[in-house]
């Protein structure tokens, strides 16, 4: 985690915002890579949009590889998120944001 001159990931954000998040992916990706060359089967959770998903699965040496990409409906998001004690969207990004952002045609997970 950055904690120190950590910057928030808002729509529009910086180059030093979207330096953060390739270096988040970029650890992430070699911890699984690690884990499997270790014999464990890996599994990593996160929030992808767009071409990001593909982009991510390319840095994940391992094979086979399997993506599996959840992508509701604004509506789903919405109601799950009513029905919880903590909120998971800030106020930069809205969850008609982050469905807008994914650029995922329904049925694809490549988003690119």
């Amino acid at each position: 985690m950055i904690v120190p001159g950590r910057e928030e990931y808002p729509p529009g954000a910086s180059a030093e915002a979207t330096a953060q998040l390739h270096l988040r992916h970029r650890l992430s990706a070699a911890t699984a890579d690690t884990c499997a060359e270790a014999g464990f089967t890996a599994i990593v959770q996160d929030v992808q949009l767009g071409p990001e998903v593909t982009s991510y699965v390319e840095r994940i040496r391992p094979r086979p590889l399997h993506a599996v990409v959840l992508a509701p409906s604004p509506e789903a998001v919405a109601e799950r998120a009513a029905g919880r004690s903590k909120g998971g969207y800030r106020p930069a990004w809205t969850i008609a944001d982050l469905d807008r952002n994914s650029a995922c045609a329904p049925g694809r997970w490549d988003c690119g």
